[in-house]
């Protein structure tokens, strides 16, 4: 599979699909899927992009579940962010009080991509998946 990664515009309309339920089954479900956001975010961890997080274990921990959730909820598994009517563009919002840039975005999604490679599924499915996380992470960009 190839992971294709398209520039960030600023002001361009980015349209996308979240991932469909299907990804969330072919990895396990909740648990499954558990296992790899955390597998994702122990990479972060060791990133260029650590320093987005907090370096302190259990508050890294604290953050590696509540993404994990947003991940869980919006490949159709239960609703974790019951109060939040727009769960993407709650994430959008969230990513406002960091400085985030291109180069941080491609490190954040080749990550992703090192994660994808170790699942052994439908590669229709991890490209479903990476079509939504490619699209989505633009619109958390906020520094060209």
């Amino acid at each position: 599979m190839k992971y294709n990664i398209t520039d960030t515009i600023p002001g361009e309309e980015v349209k996308f699909r979240n991932p469909p339920k299907e990804f969330l089954e072919a990895v396990g479900g909740v648990e499954g899927m558990r296992k790899f956001m955390y597998d994702f975010y122990d990479r972060i961890y060791e990133s260029n992009i650590a320093h987005f997080f907090p370096q302190d274990e259990e508050e890294f921990a604290k953050i590696k579940e509540k993404n994990t959730q947003f991940f869980i909820q919006i490949c159709g598994g239960p609703a974790v962010y019951e109060d939040v009517e727009n769960l993407n563009e709650y994430m959008i919002e969230f990513h406002k009080d960091f400085t985030i840039d291109e180069r941080a975005r491609i490190e954040w999604l080749g990550t992703m991509q090192e994660a994808l490679e170790d699942l052994n599924i439908d590669p229709k499915l991890k490209e479903a998946f990476w079509e939504y996380v490619e699209k989505f992470s633009k619109l958390t960009v906020n520094r060209f």
